[in-house]
């Protein structure tokens, strides 16, 4: 059975640090960074709290190969979430 998976994107209250991921879970993938689960992690180092950017995959391997190909520009990061997220807004609030 193949598992679908999501790409994303969190910031900070300034917008200057991103985190990309990749999960088969987003809320709770999501939540553990709001929460400091991990309290050594990048995300929870540089209050990377902001859910700004997602998108959906039908297998975890899309994901995968989608979050190697915006992992290392930053310039394409800031250009995927101003095309879908224009006032940088948090998303946690719009998942299901």
């Amino acid at each position: 059975m193949q598992r679908g998976g999501c790409v994303y994107i969190m910031t900070n209250d300034f917008n200057n640090v991103y985190y990309t991921g990749v999960t088969s879970n987003l809320r709770d993938r999501i939540w553990q960074h709001k929460n400091s689960v991990y309290p050594t992690s990048f995300t929870s180092r540089y209050k990377c709290y902001k859910l700004v950017y997602f998108q959906f995959f039908p297998n975890i391997e899309e994901a995968i190969d989608e979050e190697k190909r915006i992992r290392g520009s930053r310039e394409q990061k800031i250009e995927l979430v101003k095309s879908l997220n224009p006032y940088w807004l948090d998303l946690f609030e719009t998942l299901d």
